[in-house]
């Protein structure tokens, strides 16, 4: 497998360990992903299901029993999938369900930074493997023009002292062609931005590679990799400045950029507000 080559400032990653014929193929096989990403953190423990409730209950249960770091939770379908601040998340065939165990070093008030590191891998890998580059709206939203590709929920065990472990889910919107008439104008897919259909197993493969690439140097440096993620961040997001949003259906601003946690700046009419929790929209 390939490693990540370095250039501008980013990674950018190459898929090659997993071989595709010449007819489309989406089974998403364990053994195909393990050989793929053998070398990587995410090659030993990965379990597929056909439906389960949510990948991230499911990967938080294993956590709590001890599973190791890494571990990778992939369903075909959710029945009681999940957003954040507990929005239910359309999670029918054709798409990516996925939670990863994660047992991060950082404080627990410093864990934003996963959801913004895992947002930017799975910006650079749709962009890399399907040629389109989603836009990332804070906190954890993946967007194509004004419709929603994905999202992301990041969900912990923590201390006062430290975080005992992170599951990181991740929804991707990749082969529906349609979706429910109550999210029909606000959620899209990569097939219906792009006209063809995608090998999930490539994007999961690619996906991991990236989240690996953000998450490691996490780890080693946490404090000046976190600078350079929320600059990352910031340039690969039009909502991080500039943009006047409503945030929670509570009031307006322009945006104005991520504090040093990564929490988002809005310039409001009665003064500058830091926006720690809250949907934040267009207006």
């Amino acid at each position: 497998m390939h490693k990540p080559r370095h250039g501008f400032g980013r990674a950018f990653y190459f898929f090659g360990a997993l071989r595709f014929s010449p007819v489309f193929e989406d089974n998403i096989s364990s053994d195909a992903l393990r050989k793929a990403l053998r070398g990587t953190m995410f090659a030993e423990n990965i379990h597929l299901f056909d439906e389960v409730g949510s990948t991230n209950s499911t990967g938080l249960e294993a956590a709590q029993a001890g599973a190791s770091e890494g571990s990778v939770f992939i369903a075909e379908r959710q029945t009681e999938g999940r957003g954040r601040g507990g929005n239910s998340w359309h999670s029918d065939r054709g798409a990516i369900y996925m939670s990863v165990v994660l047992r991060p070093t950082l404080p627990a008030n410093d864990i934003l930074v996963l959801s913004l590191a895992t947002g930017l891998a799975v910006s650079l890998a749709v962009e890399h493997v399907c040629g389109v580059a989603p836009d990332l709206r804070w906190p954890n939203d993946i967007m194509l023009g004004e419709k929603k590709l994905g999202g992301i929920l990041c969900e912990m065990n923590a201390d006062a002292s430290r975080v005992r472990h992170a599951v990181v889910g991740i929804g991707l919107n990749v082969n529906q062609g349609e979706f429910p008439p109550e999210i029909r104008e606000s959620a899209t897919s990569v097939f219906l931005e792009t006209g063809k259909q995608w090998p999930r197993p490539q994007l999961i493969v690619t996906l991991l590679q990236a989240l690996e690439a953000e998450y490691s140097p996490l780890q080693r440096s946490p404090a000046e990799v976190i600078k350079t993620c929320i600059a990352r961040f910031e340039k690969r997001s039009s909502y991080a400045r500039g943009k006047r949003v409503k945030v929670a259906d509570e009031y307006e601003g322009v945006t104005n950029g991520l504090d040093e946690r990564g929490f988002l700046r809005v310039q409001t009419a009665t003064g500058p507000r830091l926006v720690i929790s809250g949907g934040v929209r267009p207006v």
